[in-house]
Parts: structure tokens; sequence; C-alpha cells
């Protein structure tokens, strides 16, 4: 549906009073909660599903080639540097997208905008399968990343439309597990398929799975006050924060602002060790541990059912941490402490001669990179109204996406020059300390940002 026409044309300055009843209105919740009928009143988590869906589907389009790698670069004669130029390729069609899709979701809605960009992605995802030269794969790739951008600004604005911040943290956590088991389910699938129909019927395969979730969306998908199944508790229940007016929000009044850039710096620095992960860990487990396409699926469904854990994990304990009464500033990082520790021990993962202990030391830091993200997405809907969170999300994903590309070209030609992941796995060893450090020094309370 499209968003409520706005009310007024005057800036918005969230009020310290608004902040200081956002308590009295969190434990109005609590007794609302409490008193909601068990069958009547939950259907918010229905519409989480949904968006966990989504971000499967997200993520195994995008994870086709990262599984085919070393099979391409067989057939195609490819190195890695020209592998490293096509996640290049992606990461900057990405961030282009993000610059656009979070203004798109904005001004279309989120039912209308996700659907939009689900179908504009599936046929990229498809169309690879035309390619037979490194420049047709880059158009499709480039095709793909510009479609793709617009998950997770249309997944966060869901979640704030459908959740009150006391449960966002989660909620986004469990969406967020979507990269997870979309990453988990590539390997699996795209070798059943491609050993019955070859590379290409792996991406039209996969990408076709975009419209039977399209169809569930618009069945399904409504905002809460205009949705029949929603009950009136439920609806009081996530209108419980303090109600942000509508107004039009202009994308430029957002990028002055402390609270956008410590979102943006943040997704800029630990956005490129998922994409590490996510494009060269397949190849990481063939090259270095002699896996095949068909053995190197368990290892990998291993790191991704343990990132799982960890993005449920992360938003669950910045959520327990707000209802044992500590402030939403201090739970989220708190949770982002816990995680950019628990990274660490990555740095380790090239040395270790057993395949499995490479998986536990991967997976760990997967984990904690999802719990991470998790807190990190939810901190747009703490410090900025509804209707600009898919804006600064974008914003987010458009720095994240640049970081990406960044780390394709040092990956890229590291690998190639050296064949040692020494570096990749010290860059993800070290990054999230520092991305937490630049995120508290610009929004040290993670006070509500003043839109002038």
């Amino acid at each position: 549906m499209d968003p409520a026409r706005p009310t007024s044309e005057s800036s918005i300055a969230v009020s310290q009073s608004q902040a200081a009843a956002a308590a009295a209105a969190a434990a109005v919740g609590e007794s609302v909660s409490s008193k909601m009928p068990f069958r009547h009143g939950y259907f918010r988590w229905v519409i989480c599903t949904l968006l966990l869906l989504g971000t499967t589907k997200n993520y195994m389009d995008r994870n086709v080639l990262g599984v085919l790698r070393v099979t391409l670069q067989h057939d195609l004669g490819w190195n890695e540097i020209d592998y490293g130029n096509l996640v290049i390729v992606f990461q900057a069609a990405y961030a282009l997208g993000m610059l656009v899709v979070g203004w798109v979701v904005d001004r279309l809605g989120t039912r209308l905008g996700y659907a939009l960009a689900m179908i504009f992605w599936s046929l990229a995802s498809m169309g690879t399968a035309l390619a037979s030269s490194l420049t047709g794969f880059a158009v499709s790739r480039f095709a793909l990343g510009f479609g793709e951008a617009a998950v997770f600004p249309a997944s966060i604005k869901a979640v704030a439309e459908w959740f009150p911040k006391k449960e966002r943290a989660l909620a986004t956590g469990i969406f967020n597990s979507g990269t997870n088991v979309g990453a988990m389910l590539a390997p699996v699938v795209v070798a059943w398929i491609s050993l019955r129909w070859g590379w290409r019927g792996a991406f039209i395969g996969i990408g076709a799975l975009g419209f039977v979730w399209l169809a569930f969306w618009l069945m399904i998908y409504r905002k809460p006050g205009e949705h029949p199944r929603v009950s009136k508790a439920e609806l009081d229940y996530i209108r419980s924060d303090p109600q942000d007016k509508l107004v039009k929000i202009e994308w430029v009044r957002l990028v002055p602002l402390r609270q956008t850039w410590a979102f943006a710096f943040g997704k800029f620095l630990i956005d490129p060790i998922w994409w590490f992960y996510l494009f060269w860990m397949p190849g990481f487990f063939q090259t270095k541990h002699g896996l095949s396409l068909t053995r190197v699926g368990p290892p990998l469904i291993a790191i991704y059912v343990i990132a799982d854990i960890g993005s449920v994990a992360g938003g669950w304990i910045s959520s327990f941490l707000i209802k044992r009464g500590r402030s939403i500033n201090a739970a989220r990082k708190i949770a982002m402490l816990i995680c950019a520790i628990g990274v660490t021990p990555v740095i380790y993962a090239y040395r270790v001669e057993s395949t499995w202990s490479a998986v536990l030391l991967i997976g760990l830091a997967a984990a904690c990179h999802q719990g991470f993200s998790a807190n990190l997405y939810t901190v747009t809907s703490d410090m900025f109204p509804a209707q600009a969170v898919g804006s600064v999300t974008g914003i987010g994903g458009m720095a994240g996406a640049v970081g990406g590309l960044l780390i394709a070209w040092v990956v890229g030609h590291v690998l190639q020059w050296t064949g040692s992941y020494m570096i990749p796995f010290f860059i993800a060893a070290a990054t999230y300390l520092v991305a937490l450090g630049v995120i508290h020094a610009l929004a040290p309370k993670l006070e509500p940002a003043r839109i002038a």
C-alpha cells in the first residue's frame, strides 16, 4: 500500500519529552501484550516470516555465482581477478541501487516497493543463464545487484511498521537470518540442479522462485492498521511507542545527520566482511581443503546454521536487556560489543589444517557478524521516524556496498598475487571493534535525530 499522505510539510524535531515517554509506553505495551489473545495477537510474526523468506530468496540468487565459481573459472577460463571484477560489478550496482531504492520504497510504500524489486532481481537472476562471456555475466550481475538492493530498506521499513521498538532487534535478527538460510540452501540446490541441467539451469530455477514468494507477499502484506487479520489488541501493542508525525522527509535532509553517518560508517566497515564470506568461502573450501562442488555443501551449511543462531541471538540479547530495564543505547551496544569480541578468533581460520576447525571459526565469526548486523540495522528505527527508515537504510546499504566493492578488489588481487587468505581474515577479525568505536563516537546515546 502507498504510504499515508503527509499531514504537514513542517520539519520533524523529536522532542526530549517523546523520548522520556518511551519507557511509559513500553510498560503500556507490556500490559497490552499480556492481555492479548494467543490466537489473534501475533500476526506480526507472520509478516516477519514473509520477510525471512524474501531475504532467503535474495541470498540464494546472489550466492549462485559464488557456489559455481570454481566450475565457471574452469569452464570459461576466469582467474581470481576476473571473478573479483564480477563481484565489484555487483557491489557497484548494489551501491547505486541503495542510493535509489531506499528512497523509492519510502515513496511507493513497503508492499509495492518490495514487490517490484522482487520481480526485477528475479528476472535478472534468470537472465544470467543467457550469458556466455565475462561481459555478459557482468551485465547480469549489475542488474541483479541493483534490484537486490531493495531487500533491506524494505524489510527494515516493514519491521518499523509492524513491531514496537522493544521487539525490532529480535524481528530484524529473525528476518536477517534468511541471509544464512539462503547461503546455506544455495550450495545444495545449485549442486543438485547443475548436475542435472547444467549451471544455466541453476540460475533459471533459483530465479524463478521469486514469483512464488511474490504471490504470497501480495496476498498477505498490508500495513497493520489496514490488515483484517490484526486484532485491536495487537494493533495497540504495535503502536505502543510514541507515534511519529507523518511528514515528508527529503533524502538530502538526512545526509548531514550524525545518526545517518553512524549507521553508514558501521555498514561500510562490516558489510565487506560478510561479502567476503559469501563470495569466497565456497572457493576457500574447494581450493584450500580440497572439497569438490558436491562436498562443499555440508561445511557451508554448518557455517550458516551457526550464523542463523547468531542472528537471532544477537537480536534477542538487546531485546532481553531492554525488557530488563537497560536503555536502548546500552542494550544495542552491549550486544554489538559481545559480537565484536566473538569475531576475533577468525584470524586463525586460514592456518588450521582441519576443515571442520575452519568451519567452526568461520561459523562463529559469521554468527557474530549477523548478531552485530541485526542490532546495527535496528538502530535506524531507534533514531529515525518510520517514514525515513527506508532512505537511511538505503544510504547505509550504499556505504556497505562501496566497502564490499573495495574488499572484492583487495581479496581478488591478494589471492592472485599470494594465494594466501591471511590478510582477508586479519581484516575480518579486527573490523567489528573498529566499527563499534566509530558508531559510539558519532551516536554516543543513539538519540533520536532532529531533522531540520
